[in-house]
């Protein structure tokens, strides 16, 4: 095992290192290089790697993590305040979303059950590409990313009701139990994150401040304890890590928490979109690539209209409102997991299953070469739109 996760770490690097030198020679974005050499390297290309389901769970530690340190710059007053703003804008730009992808489905000779399933996960969108390419400056500091934070957090737990109902009873039948648990669960969590950060872990950190190590393994420690927390109390990961990260936000140590652990974040989300190009079975792609290239494009032209009328009404500035829009422009890496676990209780069968990845992929492709050439971004191959 130790040999297969050297190899495979060996050659995700080596490999990924090489097409993203030749993605900034053709001025391509950096994402395009990592999912192309999942693509190359997975069991559906050339086959050199074939453990993908390990990969893929480690990967997960970078959504995590960058939860985690989005939540370091939430100020839990300022949050409160954006959710309130933004949750009619989720409730309603997900109802849009939902029946366009219903929609979709139906046309391309869908079942009801699968297009409804193609419904939901339409409504979301991606975390990784709509926070790793908004600049540090806007995250930490400006109304755009409080406002994307926001508004993604608000899909995320949209995305987590619609998870219990698939995951609640059997074949998808609904069980309410589970869901009330979750929705019992996510204050518990939140006090208790606020009285053990108050009581004891900020007590630790101003005793033990000059070790510097030991403040490292503290914050990855409470940043993974509370989201294993919340996986058990029947809310996800992600969102664990985000409350861990806002209750410490108030901390004077925050920074330095997130600028030591930027680097970790970035390995793993390297990894991800490894994966996600290796889980890409492109022996059955001639199936679906027409109904996904159209799913595909049809979020890629809804969204950021929907997002820019909805922010419209907000009175946010028109540009501000087209900036959101085309951040937030694609499908969601929730998505793929909705549709793996409706897949897994075979509420979809699995040519509705590689329609969703193909269509995810192709947004978060066409995603990251729209705001990597329009917007400012940190990996942007023009000076004039580099933004760290």
């Amino acid at each position: 095992m130790t040999s297969i996760i050297f190899d495979s770490f060996f050659l995700i690097f080596c490999g990924a290192a090489a097409v993203a030198t030749l993605a900034l020679y053709t001025r391509q974005p950096l994402l395009v290089a990592y999912i192309a050499v999942g693509v190359l390297l997975g069991p559906f290309g050339l086959e050199v790697i074939t453990e993908i389901e390990l990969l893929s769970e480690m990967s997960h530690i970078g959504i995590i993590f960058l939860l985690f340190l989005i939540g370091l710059d939430m100020q839990p007053k300022a949050l409160l305040a954006v959710l309130k703003k933004a949750t009619s804008i989720a409730l309603l730009s997900c109802a849009i979303f939902a029946i366009l992808g219903l929609c979709v489905g139906l046309a391309f000779g869908f079942s009801l059950i699968e297009s409804a399933v193609i419904g939901m996960v339409s409504m979301f969108s991606s975390t990784i590409i709509g926070i790793k390419l908004l600049p540090t400056t806007v995250l930490h500091h400006k109304h755009t990313g409080e406002m994307m934070v926001g508004l993604l957090l608000l899909q995320d737990f949209i995305a987590i009701f619609c998870l219990l109902i698939l995951m609640s009873g059997s074949e998808g039948e609904f069980d309410g139990r589970m869901l009330l648990i979750a929705a019992v669960s996510l204050p518990v969590v939140v006090g208790l994150a606020f009285i053990v950060v108050k009581y004891v872990l900020l007590k630790l950190i101003a005793k033990f401040d000059h070790f510097h190590e030991y403040i490292f393994l503290i914050a990855i420690g409470w940043c993974l304890g509370l989201a294993m927390l919340s996986e058990e109390m029947h809310l996800s990961a992600e969102i664990g890590a985000f409350i861990a990260g806002v209750s410490l936000a108030t901390s004077p140590i925050s920074q330095f928490i997130a600028l030591n652990l930027k680097p970790l974040r970035d390995f793993f989300l390297v990894l991800f979109f490894f994966s996600l190009g290796a889980q890409l079975n492109i022996d059955l792609l001639p199936e679906v690539i027409i109904a996904a290239i159209v799913y595909a494009a049809v979020m890629l032209g809804a969204k950021p209209v929907t997002f820019f009328f909805l922010l419209r009404q907000q009175s946010e500035r028109k540009d501000l409102a087209w900036d959101i829009g085309f951040r937030l422009g694609q499908i969601s890496e929730f998505s793929l997991l909705i549709a793996f676990v409706a897949s897994s209780r075979n509420v979809i069968g699995d040519t509705a299953t590689l329609l969703i990845q193909t269509a995810a992929i192709i947004s978060f492709i066409a995603s990251s070469y729209i705001v990597t050439f329009n917007f400012p971004n940190p990996i942007a191959v023009s000076d004039k739109l580099r933004r760290d």
